[in-house]
């Protein structure tokens, strides 16, 4: 009786071992996010500073960033470069890996496109991301403006 008590139990104990061995991996592979993923309107902020071929200096920003779902963005706001404020608008492009991390464009002026890398945080209600360009360092971050509902 004692043998098959410890049978059970070395059983149940490799079983356990395997399956929490596993869950991890299986669920690192499937995030399952998508363009859909980062989808709606989020309010944005960012900061940091400019190199060229905006004037040197501190940069904030802040405004509402549309994404469709499909890989197309849209941004209006105001920026202040050194403190002299001005309206800001872009449009683009974005893809979201299933790792839930991407990148998006946004032509900033004409011939003038800004590239960042993103990570998707929350479930999609946040997006966080930071400027691929050696002409600035930005850090942009954005929040759902409407949780739950759709664009």
């Amino acid at each position: 009786m004692k043998h098959n008590t410890i049978a059970k139990t070395l059983a149940f104990a490799a079983v356990s071992a395997f399956a929490l061995s596993i869950a991890p991996a299986a669920n690192a592979d499937d995030k399952g996010c998508s363009n859909d993923t980062l989808r709606g309107t989020f309010a944005y902020r960012a900061t940091g500073s400019s190199v060229a071929p905006l004037p040197p200096g501190q940069y904030a920003e802040v405004g509402a960033q549309t994404f469709d779902g499909r890989g197309g963005t849209t941004a209006n706001g105001m920026a202040s470069i050194n403190g002299s404020a001005m309206p800001s608008a872009a449009t683009g492009a974005y893809t979201v890996n299933s790792d839930c991390t991407g990148t998006f464009t946004l032509e900033i002026a004409p011939g003038l496109t800004a590239h960042y890398f993103f990570v998707i945080a929350d479930g999609g209600a946040e997006y966080q991301a930071v400027c691929l360009d050696p002409v600035a360092v930005l850090t942009r971050i954005g929040r759902r403006l409407y949780p739950g509902r759709e664009i």
